[in-house]
């Protein structure tokens, strides 16, 4: 066995990080939820279960504690578009309104600064 080999495996166990497979004799490897499918993977035991059989590809041998990394998203032939549903914006784009330099709003926060100040002093002296 080498990495880009690909292997029949049977699921062994479903974790939320992961899948458990065997293959070959006695080899046993994980293959991670990235590695699942292109996207998002919501929850695994909804796609798959212990017994099933799936095909994957060797992506990674440890050779010093024999753990084998496998991906079912490397043989995909086709990858999934990802969509983003909703735009978000930082100011409201009805109103035309939204960031202003410093230069164009100086002079009116010293304004208000000065107004602020002159309103303080006047209930001080009350």
């Amino acid at each position: 066995m080498k990495i880009g080999d690909v292997v029949e495996c049977t699921i062994t166990g479903i974790q939320p990080y992961g899948l458990f497979a065997r293959f070959g004799k006695d080899l046993t490897g994980l293959i991670h939820v990235s590695e699942v499918q292109s996207g998002y993977t919501k929850n695994m035991e909804e796609m798959f279960s212990i017994g099933d059989k799936v095909t994957a590809k060797v992506i990674d041998i440890d050779g010093y504690s024999k753990k084998v990394s496998l991906s079912i998203r490397a043989l995909e032939t086709t990858t999934k578009k990802v969509v983003n549903k909703r735009k978000r914006y930082f100011s409201n784009k009805y109103k035309q309104i939204g960031f202003q330099s410093v230069g164009d709003s100086m002079d009116r926060w010293i304004r208000e600064a000065l107004e602020n100040l002159a309103g303080e002093n006047k209930h001080a002296e009350d």
